[in-house]
């Protein structure tokens, strides 16, 4: 019996794999798939799955990874071993599933959840009473920020979609994974690390911080713990905890989680990068640098990275914040959702996640998967003078456009005799004045009455449309355009129209 113990207390234990790795998850299909942990340093390390046997040693630190080779899709839920050579008996990781997944940031119009828009929303209800669908799965992240990237989550676990969990989870994810797996036939994972009232600076790596003087200054505010500086700095935002400098999201949620094999990333956030006291200016930097900023964590500089553009509401500085997240489309593999014509009744938590996780989805149907399905709505391409006139070109106009409106969730109609609204002209004089636009095929042409030689145009440049206007703008696929001005020199940002609060 004595050297049954001593024998005993020679074995390693087993290793850990790190807790993004649990049961009922979905692993990343035709892409390398790393799995990694802790274990006794110089322990060997073998992870079973699928047929595959992969070993690898781990590190003076403990750290250990291996690398299962691509796999096909697969709905049905087999077993993960994770054993040490020799070792006890191995780890075993449960019902996991090969399909797509899918990484999930932002801040409150992210997180909100299925159940809050269920108790909102007729159709969302519906959603939720049906989603009982084994082959989605979503992982919630709910660590706390930290000053330094984590090796670990602390805890939480994958679930089974179905009525029961949906509800705890984001919305517009569920949305967004319903359609794919629809669509795909194949599983579907999400993996949302959404915060409420967050602004971008804490999702972004704090390496990814070059480049421009005002992501330099936000990381040596951040390595400083000045909060206050952040705030008055032009380009800053209403700092109110350590949770919103440089990197402290990332290295609480983010960190831990990559490179967990993923096919891509969604994101809705800038609201609190636009509100009170909150200065617009230089977040299509912080766009880049977040994108930028997780290809590198995830080691995939293609990584697709699609997200939305804010919808219509009452600040000031939100007109800014749309154009901003307009420019950050010249990133490679990146779409944007343009929201401004879905009704939110003056709430900034609308409930309507369902056109948003739907628009969401034709990204990757169309740009990833191959499906003859348009992805974006107009976007402006630029301008042409004739007299009196401005010819606009757009991107993704190809098929033609047209007046239109949203008639309920879902519900869209082509309005064709419906006039534009939106559109206003600018002469040398600098004064803005509403305007007259028509549709010639896949162009727009604008004029205003006694205006001889405009020389801009916008649309849809104020924070909210005028009552009884709505902006109308639409590809003939049902997709609306975004906002836009020719030239935003002649609608510079005013600090004092948004102060910071008292």
């Amino acid at each position: 019996m004595a050297l049954s113990f001593a024998l005993a207390g020679l074995m390693p234990a087993a290793p850990s794999p790190a807790r993004i790795f649990s049961d009922h998850m979905v692993l990343q299909r035709d892409l390398p798939v790393p799995v990694w942990g802790r274990a006794d340093a110089g322990q060997v390390v073998v992870v079973e799955f699928a047929g595959q046997s992969v070993e690898a040693k781990a590190a003076d630190d403990g750290r250990w990874q291996v690398r299962l080779e691509p796999m096909e899709a697969n709905a049905a839920g087999r077993v993960m071993r994770i054993r040490s050579v020799p070792g006890e008996d191995p780890v075993v990781i449960r019902d996991v599933l090969v399909g797509e997944v899918w990484f999930s940031g932002g801040q409150s119009n992210m997180a909100y959840t299925t159940g809050q828009m269920a108790r909102r929303l007729p159709e969302g209800r519906i959603l939720v009473e049906g989603a009982q669908l084994g082959g989605i799965r979503l992982r919630k992240v709910n660590e706390r920020d930290a000053r330094l990237p984590q090796d670990d989550l602390a805890g939480g676990s994958w679930h089974v979609c179905n009525p029961g969990s949906v509800v705890n989870h984001s919305a517009v994810a569920f949305v967004f994974a319903r359609r794919l797996h629809q669509e795909l036939g194949v599983p579907l994972g999400i993996i949302d690390c959404a915060w409420g009232g967050t602004p971008i600076e804490p999702y972004i790596p704090f390496e990814a911080f070059t480049g421009h003087p005002t992501l330099e200054k936000l990381a040596a505010f951040a390595k400083a713990g000045d909060i206050n500086a952040v705030r008055r700095l032009p380009g800053g935002t209403f700092a109110r905890s350590p949770a919103w400098l440089a990197g402290a999201i990332y290295n609480g949620r983010i960190a831990p989680v990559a490179p967990y094999a993923i096919r891509g990333a969604i994101w809705y956030q800038g609201e609190s990068n636009s509100g009170h006291g909150e200065d617009p200016r230089h977040y299509a930097h912080k766009m880049r640098a977040l994108m930028l900023g997780w290809r590198h964590a995830w080691q995939r500089p293609d990584l697709p990275f699609y997200f939305v553009q804010l919808p219509q509401w009452k600040s000031y500085a939100w007109t800014y914040l749309r154009e901003e997240q307009r420019r950050a489309l010249d990133q490679e593999n990146s779409g944007m959702v343009v929201t401004v014509d879905l009704d939110n009744a003056g709430d900034i938590h609308p409930p309507n996640k369902i056109d948003v996780g739907e628009r969401l989805a034709l990204w990757p149907l169309a740009r990833i998967h191959g499906h003859d399905v348009a992805s974006s709505g107009p976007v402006y391409r630029g301008m042409t003078v004739r007299g009196d006139t401005l010819v606009i070109e757009f991107h993704h106009a190809e098929g033609g456009l047209t007046a239109g409106r949203m008639e309920g969730v879902g519900k869209w109609a082509p309005r064709p005799n419906t006039p534009l609204n939106g559109f206003e002209l600018c002469g040398a004089e600098g004064k803005w004045r509403r305007a007259t636009a028509r549709i010639h095929g896949s162009f727009v042409e604008v004029k205003s009455q006694g205006l001889q030689k405009p020389l801009a145009v916008r649309y849809a440049c104020h924070p909210e449309a005028a009552p009884g206007r709505p902006w109308n703008l639409y590809s003939r696929a049902g997709l609306p355009a975004s906002p836009f001005c020719s030239d935003w020199s002649r609608m510079p940002y005013d600090p004092a129209r948004n102060p910071v609060p008292q």
